[in-house]
């Protein structure tokens, strides 16, 4: 489709082509025709004249004009040529033409000279013959325009291949960066030293730096969570030894909790950056699994699951990526949470201020929310379930309802076209 698509960078280059060849040929054709034009001219200039001296001859000899020659007065000649005439010296010397054009079929060449007193001979050259044979030249050479444009274009297009080539391998190569693919390369391929070499190392070296920023990413990432988990540890036990009565241990239980939430959150997320993690399949009754699920998490959100499907899937990512869901939407958004399974989708959708443009566009992003309307948080949450549906080969889409909130769709079976 793309040796079709007419915006394609070598047709523009093939019309570019053909643009500069209709230039040249047109200004080669513009300089041809006028010379020729100049020269048939000319030369209808001087037969005229010739006969016009052998008029003269004939005159001088026999007293009688020749019968193809005119013998008139002045005021019997065209006006053109009774002004060129007078511009003449009144001598048997002075020779005036005029060229009488009235496309399409009246093209004549006149000249006149005075013979003494008020008599002037006056002759008319046919100069159709010129005119066709300048007509004939310029269709030829429209011919032979169009001819060459039929073998040009073309040609053209194909001597723009390897530029294509070039530039739809880097385009590849960059999506599969976007995609995850840190280690694809463009590489330089070939001998050519140009600008789209010089692009495709730039795009290389700029893929080795995110590369490197992003892996030092992770690699913080996992080590600030392994390193908290001890100590986290030795937090849960302190606050189990804390007095149950004690107002101020209830506060430190919570916060204990939902900074061990965090740490798991952060491994969870070093291990799927790390491509780790593998799903485990089993046949889930898809209604009654997210039902007992939603029911677990204690937040009294609706399940509607009247049309689910029993799916070949990894039942504890899928816990994880609903309780996440349905977490975020109490905590972000606003009632009634509502959760809808139908087939092997699972969709979840709250009725507050809705996704953040910046999430709608880029995705999850860690430690982000996105927009203070949707509370405070470290952006983990969605960012877990996107990856978890990675591993599952499902797809988690974010959207905002017509009518007012948030709604996120987790589809369990994409098909082949599907992207997660």
């Amino acid at each position: 489709m793309a040796l079709l698509n007419p915006r394609a960078l070598r047709w523009k280059i093939a019309a570019l082509t053909a643009a500069a060849c209709c230039a040249v040929a047109a200004v080669i054709g513009f300089l041809v025709h006028d010379a020729t034009r100049e020269r048939g001219l000319r030369v209808g200039h001087e037969r005229t004249i010739t006969r016009l001296i052998a008029a003269e001859r004939e005159l001088s000899r026999t007293g009688k004009a020749p019968p193809d020659v005119d013998v008139r007065t002045r005021e019997e000649l065209p006006d053109p040529l009774a002004r060129d005439l007078a511009d003449q010296p009144e001598t048997s010397g002075g020779y005036a033409t005029w060229y009488d054009a009235d496309p399409p079929n009246w093209f004549w060449m006149w000249g006149a000279v005075a013979v003494g007193g008020d008599q002037f001979l006056v002759v008319r050259d046919d100069m159709s013959t010129e005119v066709r044979s300048l007509q004939l030249l310029d269709r030829s050479i429209v011919k032979s325009v169009l001819a060459a444009l039929v073998f040009v274009v073309p040609l053209a297009a194909l001597a723009t291949e390897p530029i294509n080539r070039r530039l739809r391998h880097g385009a590849r190569t960059a999506r599969r960066i976007a995609d995850g693919e840190l280690d694809a390369r463009i590489g330089s391929t070939g001998r050519a030293r140009d600008e789209i070499t010089e692009m495709s190392a730039a795009v290389d070296d700029m893929a080795t730096a995110l590369q490197r920023k992003l892996e030092n990413e992770q690699r913080f990432t996992a080590d600030v969570a392994h390193e908290l988990r001890t100590p986290l540890m030795g937090l849960v036990t302190a606050a189990g030894l804390l007095p149950e009565t004690d107002e101020a241990t209830g506060l430190v239980r919570d916060r204990v909790r939902a900074l061990n939430a965090l740490i798991e959150d952060l491994l969870e997320i070093s291990r799927l950056d790390a491509g780790a993690e593998r799903a485990r399949l089993d046949a889930v009754p898809l209604g009654e699994f997210v039902a007992d699920v939603v029911r677990r998490t204690g937040t009294g959100t609706q399940v509607a699951a009247g049309d689910a499907e029993v799916v070949e899937t990894d039942p504890r990512r899928v816990e994880r990526i609903v309780v996440n869901l349905v977490t975020n939407a109490h905590r972000h958004g606003a009632g009634p949470v509502q959760v809808t399974v139908t087939g092997a989708r699972i969709s979840v959708r709250d009725h507050g201020p809705g996704f953040p443009a910046a999430l709608l566009e880029q995705g999850p992003q860690r430690f982000r929310t996105g927009a203070g309307e949707r509370g405070r948080g470290h952006g983990l949450g969605l960012t877990v379930a996107q990856g978890q549906a990675g591993v599952l080969g499902a797809r988690l889409t974010f959207a905002n309802a017509p009518d007012g909130g948030a709604v996120a769709t987790l589809d369990l079976a994409p098909g082949p076209s599907g992207t997660v």
